[in-house]
């Protein structure tokens, strides 16, 4: 039989890595599309950048906190460990900056699919909602990059 700290431990580094891992991948692709200014390239990119949050971004993000919680009990962690409070903050914070960011990713695929169906170069708009798009990108990599730091480290915080 599997020890199931293990078991928890495996999925949670597993889903952390489908999350962060398809968040860099689509992130990448998506400023290189963006980059070509073609509309082609661009609709066919934010496509599947919306696919690929569907399918992966969506459900380990949703295990994420799951697992999480199931390795603190397992662990005996009180929920309120000030490394695991701070963890939630950060996560709370890359959430608030991913759900826009699908949004945005939608819209751009939209007007890139109407604008190569009418034949007309990428509007405006896509690139003005592609900036808010990069900008909130950053700081939900960062705290996701914290996160991964405080998990390994556990450290212990003074006053907090």
């Amino acid at each position: 039989m599997t020890d199931p700290y293990l078991l928890a431990k495996w999925l949670h580094i597993l889903s952390s890595t489908v999350l962060f891992g398809t968040g860099i991948g689509t992130a990448f692709q998506m400023v290189w599309a963006m980059r070509t200014g073609r509309v082609e390239t661009v609709h066919s990119v934010a496509s599947g950048v919306v696919v690929a949050d569907w399918i992966f971004t969506t459900p380990a993000g949703l295990f994420q906190p799951l697992s999480g919680l199931w390795l603190v009990h397992l662990q005996g962690w009180s929920l309120t460990e000030p490394w695991l409070v701070l963890t939630y903050a950060l996560y709370v914070l890359a959430f608030a900056c991913w759900a826009p960011v699908v949004h945005l990713q939608i819209r751009i695929r939209d007007l890139a699919r109407a604008a190569l169906t009418e034949g007309r170069p990428l509007p405006a708009e896509a690139r003005r909602l592609y900036h808010i798009w990069f900008a909130l990108g950053w700081p939900a990599f960062g705290a996701l990059t914290a996160v991964f730091w405080l998990m390994v480290a556990k450290p212990e915080l003074p006053g907090f």
